[in-house]
């Protein structure tokens, strides 16, 4: 199977090629930056070690910043390549990484693209982070003998039987990697049927996260805007959530006449879409903008169309739902441990499979509340606004969970700690 994989990838080149273009066109791609996609770098290698981590996306990337920033503390010579493959996780890197580490695009799985790749980075390390797997690259990482770590693994059950099916391939595949650090037993279960050796458990490093920033004094202004109002967060949201908010929010003026609700969709270039969504409902919108326009008492919905500030909004909300639970695409859901951190209510939808575990746990320890519907929903936020004592214990449950499982990082650097040995000893035998 691997050896079909690797002789079509070999002749992809114009429809890869094709790809990427269409991927522009969509907003998909960076323009400035598209040779990156094909393995040509942007950027000299630095001098020294090489630590490289890769992160598909924003919820991995959001993972990797807490071992990037642990990795950088241990040696002051170290330099860090993170590399995904999404606009918006690029865009997150270059807000969010430290100096000394910097980002660059993941290449298409193209064997030229991956050779010119590792060609020019020669890591001395890699760290992969959560389960996507390229043929190409790992075959490259190997043929090279770069040590290699999968960090927070995770396989779902669907995965997991597709997998089963190519046995033999995905055995291949993770026996480039050193150790394997699975999210939960379940995880690790999973990957020993398909053949990985030298796994351990470590749960999610999600819990280990900073939390979220926020600007104090934009928190101060928002806050002022939204004196005496009660307030919710749709965070995260994708299409489908949108409309269900508004609806909901109609709902809810009967009883709370003054009610703001903040939609903050995933992907911010859909503020457009989401505001004919308050438009649809007659409902009276607003976008906050790179401006940071504030919410009038006019306004029903607070449309945050921005980057970089949940943090702001978790803090000034005292209820969230997670987006991406309730979504048109069969959900997956986001991150809960961002909310929980900074004392949030926590609700969600019934379509979390993405972090299924992390969701489980809340939900087992009474840190968040499963919504089986749109009905559900509206009811448990009419009793969260309506009694200020069940909500603050809410908000007091997630908190309490969010701190009691922040100790996943020292876990993952000892599973870690012979790669990094080798690695301190060869730069003190360089020195």
């Amino acid at each position: 199977m691997l050896k079909l994989y690797r002789s079509i990838m070999s002749a992809s080149d114009p429809l890869l090629t094709r790809l990427l273009n269409k991927r522009l066109k969509a907003g998909k791609e960076d323009p400035a930056r598209l040779s990156e996609r094909k393995g040509i770098a942007a950027k000299e290698r630095p001098g020294g070690k090489l630590v490289w981590v890769h992160a598909a996306s924003v919820g991995e990337a959001q993972s990797a910043l807490i071992l990037i920033d642990s990795l950088l503390a241990r040696s002051p010579k170290l330099n860090v390549l993170v590399t995904t493959g999404t606009v918006t996780s690029a865009t997150l890197m270059a807000r969010k990484l430290p100096p000394r580490a910097f980002h660059q695009f993941y290449p298409l799985d193209h064997p030229e693209w991956v050779q010119t790749f590792l060609d020019h980075w020669k890591p001395d390390l890699v760290f992969w982070m959560e389960s996507e797997l390229w043929p190409n690259m790992l075959a490259g990482i190997h043929k090279r003998n770069i040590p290699a770590a999968l960090v927070n693994a995770r396989l779902s059950k669907r995965s997991y039987r597709n997998w089963k099916l190519v046995k033999s391939s995905i055995s291949e595949l993770l026996g480039v990697f050193q150790v394997i650090l699975a999210q939960t037993e379940v995880d690790a279960k999973y990957y020993r049927k398909l053949g990985a050796s030298n796994i351990v458990v470590t749960d999610n490093i999600k819990y280990s996260a900073k939390p979220l920033p926020a600007d104090e004094s934009e928190l101060k202004k928002l806050s002022m805007a939204c004196t005496g109002r009660p307030v919710w967060l749709y965070a995260s949201t994708h299409a489908g959530e949108e409309a269900m908010a508004c609806r909901i929010h109609e709902k809810l003026k009967a009883t709370q006449p003054d009610l703001l609700t903040i939609i903050a969709p995933r992907h911010p270039e859909r503020r457009l879409e989401v505001l004919s969504v308050c438009d649809t409902h007659k409902l009276k919108g607003r976008l906050r903008g790179h401006s940071h326009d504030l919410p009038t008492i006019e306004d029903d919905i607070y449309i945050a169309d921005t980057m970089g500030e949940l943090g702001l909004l978790y803090r000034l909300a005292p209820i969230t739902c997670i987006g991406r639970s309730f979504s048109h695409d069969g959900g997956g859901g986001h991150n809960p441990i961002e909310p929980a951190q900074l004392r949030c209510a926590v609700l969600h939808g019934p379509h979390v499979q993405n972090l299924q575990e992390i969701f489980d746990a809340m939900n087992d320890a009474g840190a968040a509340i499963q919504l089986r519907d749109e009905s559900d929903f509206t009811e448990t936020l009419r009793r969260l606004f309506e009694h200020k004592n069940y909500r603050e214990e809410m908000q007091a449950e997630a908190y309490i969970f969010a701190q009691e499982k922040a100790d996943v990082l020292p876990r993952v650097l000892g599973a870690i700690e012979p790669l990094l040995a080798n690695l301190w000893l060869e730069d003190k035998a360089c020195a």
